[in-house]
Parts: structure tokens; C-alpha cells; sequence
């Protein structure tokens, strides 16, 4: 094993995944993030190149038929796949979107779960797929996307 796969695999084992359940709403997985609050996620667990993020429903996001909008999901996708792509160090790197493809499986009602796995962690673009469920397990989108990895420098927050 290289020098650079056992300092990550070090990092990741690391992580408490669940550390950051208690979070602000408007912070993900350690990062600011003012969408998190407004789309109502949190970031469930993160670590071991996997991340989980909850929405809440919120009648402001359902369609005509009173089902969680395509958009809402897609943009829950997003982030939990670009988490994903983070989940080795959560608060040191951002994520730019570079592809996300999705596919539409069935309506989604209620509180919507997605999990994501970073399937490759290059240097700097990672490739991540992800699921989202219903709370009663029921499958509703699927995704894949690539990311490129971004080194933050930490904003002080007030």
C-alpha cells in the first residue's frame, strides 16, 4: 500500500461519521452552506467514502401532485455525491460538479434519504453514484457524477 492510500485510508477511519448530525442548519458536513437550510438537508453521516443526507419534506418543493419535485432530488443528489467525493476529509476540500447524470425511478413522498459512494478519488476529479429512498425504503432516483476536488481555505463563520 502507497504512502498516500494509507494516510487517506488513516483519515477516513478517523471520521466519526455521524460527527457532524448535530450541525447548524445552514452547514454541511462542516462546510457553510445557506442551500442546505432552504432545501431543509442534514447530513446524516460521512466517512469511509460515504456520505447520507437526509431532506425533510417541505410543501414549498412538491410539484402539482403534491410529490417531491425532480429538481428538489437532483439538487439532493448533487450534494450527497459531491459529500461523497469529500468524505476523507470533510472540511478540507469543496467539490465543483463537472457531470451528474440521474435517472427517475418512482415518486417521492415525505422525508427523502440519499446515500452516495466515491467509487475513485483521484488527484483532483472523483467519480461518485448514489441512491435516494423513501423513509419506507422506496427507491426513487438513482445518480452517478464526477467532481473535481477543490482545497478550501477555512472562512471564519460569525
Amino acid at each position: 500500500m502507497s504512502t498516500q492510500t494509507s494516510t487517506a485510508a488513516a483519515e477516513t477511519a478517523a471520521i466519526d461519521p455521524t460527527r457532524y448530525a448535530n450541525a447548524p442548519a445552514d452547514v454541511l458536513f462542516g462546510l457553510p452552506m445557506p442551500m442546505s437550510r432552504v432545501m431543509a438537508f442534514k447530513g446524516e453521516r460521512i466517512g469511509d467514502d460515504m456520505a447520507q443526507i437526509r431532506m425533510a419534506f417541505q410543501e414549498e418543493q412538491a410539484n402539482s401532485r403534491g410529490e417531491v419535485h425532480g429538481g428538489s432530488i437532483a439538487t439532493l443528489l448533487d450534494c450527497v455525491l459531491a459529500s461523497s467525493c469529500r468524505a476523507h476529509d470533510p472540511e478540507a476540500y469543496g467539490v465543483a460538479t463537472i457531470d451528474l447524470s440521474l435517472h427517475y425511478v418512482s415518486a417521492g413522498t415525505g422525508d427523502l434519504i440519499a446515500t452516495a459512494r466515491c467509487e475513485r478519488r483521484g488527484r483532483s476529479i472523483s467519480f461518485a453514484r448514489g441512491e435516494v429512498r423513501t423513509e419506507n425504503g422506496t427507491l426513487v432516483a438513482l445518480a452517478t457524477g464526477s467532481f473535481k476536488l477543490i482545497a478550501r481555505n477555512p472562512v471564519a463563520r460569525n
